[in-house]
C-alpha cells in the first residue's frame, strides 16, 4: 500500500470517527439500521458495473467502503471486534485458501483453484459445498452461485450440447405441465426451465443476471421511445392498436441505439 493510499485510509477512519461523535444522524445508526442502505449501496455498484461507468463503480466503491468502515466502528463500539480483526481475518483466510501461493499446493487452471476452495472450507467446518450461498440472494444469482459450487464436486454437464438437451427436456415438461392446467406444476416446471438455462448460460460464459439486466434496460429504453413517438403522433399508447405499438417498436429496434 502506498503512502498516499494509507493517508486516505487513515482519513476516511478519523471522518467516521468524527461524525460517529458529532453527528446526529450517525450517532444514531445501527447494523440493523444500514443494512438496507448497505444493500442499495451494493445494488447501485452492481448498475454502475453494468454500465461499465468507471466514474461510477469509483463512487460506488467508496460508498461501501464507508459503509465497512461504519460497521466496524459500530463493532468496536460495541466491544465485537476492531477493525485491524475485520482486515486480518481477511489476509488469513485468503493466505489459508490460497495454498498454491503461499504453500506448496500445485494447480493447473482456475478450475483446480476453486476446486481447492471448496475443499478447504469444507476442511473448515462447512458442511455442504452450498452452504456458503445467502439464502437472501436474488434467485438468478443464488442459481449461478448452486451450479458453480456444484461443479467444484463434478456434479456438472460435460458440454454446452448436453446442457442445451436438457433445456429441451425441461422445455417439453413445461409444455405438458401447461397442458393438464395445474399451476403448482406449471410453476414447478418454469423454475426449472429458467434454473437449466442458467446453467446454458454458464457454459456459454455469459452472466445470466447481468444478461437480463442489459435486456431490462433495454426494453425500458425502447418502450420509452415508443412512448415518445407515440406522443409526436398525438396519441397515447392506450389509445393504440398493438399492430401500431409494434410497427413503432420495431421502427426503434432497427436504430439499434441500445444494444
Amino acid at each position: 500500500m502506498s503512502a498516499t493510499t494509507e493517508k486516505a485510509f487513515s482519513r476516511l477512519i478519523e471522518i467516521m470517527n468524527d461524525l460517529r461523535e458529532k453527528c446526529p444522524w450517525d450517532k444514531k445508526q445501527t447494523i440493523l439500521s444500514l443494512r438496507q442502505m448497505t444493500i442499495e449501496e451494493t445494488y447501485e455498484l452492481a448498475d454502475a458495473i453494468t454500465e461499465e461507468d468507471w466514474q461510477g463503480i469509483k463512487e460506488e466503491l467508496g460508498d461501501l467502503l464507508l459503509h465497512i468502515v461504519f460497521y466496524a466502528k459500530i463493532g468496536a463500539e460495541q466491544q465485537k471486534f476492531q477493525l485491524d480483526e475485520v482486515i486480518n481475518g481477511i489476509c488469513e483466510k485468503l493466505i489459508a485458501r490460497h495454498p498454491h501461493i503461499y504453500g506448496d499446493v500445485e494447480v493447473k487452471n482456475e478450475e483446480d483453484v476453486k476446486r481447492n476452495w471448496e475443499k478447504l472450507k469444507l476442511k473448515e467446518g462447512k458442511k455442504s459445498v452450498l452452504s456458503g450461498v445467502p439464502q437472501s440472494l436474488p434467485a438468478t444469482v443464488k442459481a449461478m452461485r448452486l451450479q458453480e459450487k456444484a461443479k467444484q464436486v463434478g456434479f456438472e454437464w460435460d458440454n454446452k450440447e448436453q446442457v442445451w438437451e436438457k433445456v429441451e427436456e425441461e422445455m417439453k415438461e413445461l409444455k405438458s405441465a401447461i397442458e393438464t392446467g395445474n399451476q403448482a406444476n406449471t410453476e414447478d416446471e418454469f423454475g426449472d426451465v429458467v434454473f437449466s438455462l442458467i446453467n446454458y448460460a454458464r457454459f456459454l460464459q455469459v452472466d445470466a443476471e447481468n444478461a437480463l439486466e442489459r435486456t431490462n434496460k433495454k426494453f425500458i429504453h425502447r418502450f420509452s421511445q415508443m412512448e415518445a413517438a407515440a406522443l409526436n403522433q398525438g396519441k397515447n399508447l392506450s389509445e393504440m392498436t398493438l399492430g401500431e405499438m409494434d410497427a413503432i417498436w420495431n421502427t426503434i429496434k432497427q436504430q439499434r441505439t441500445d444494444k
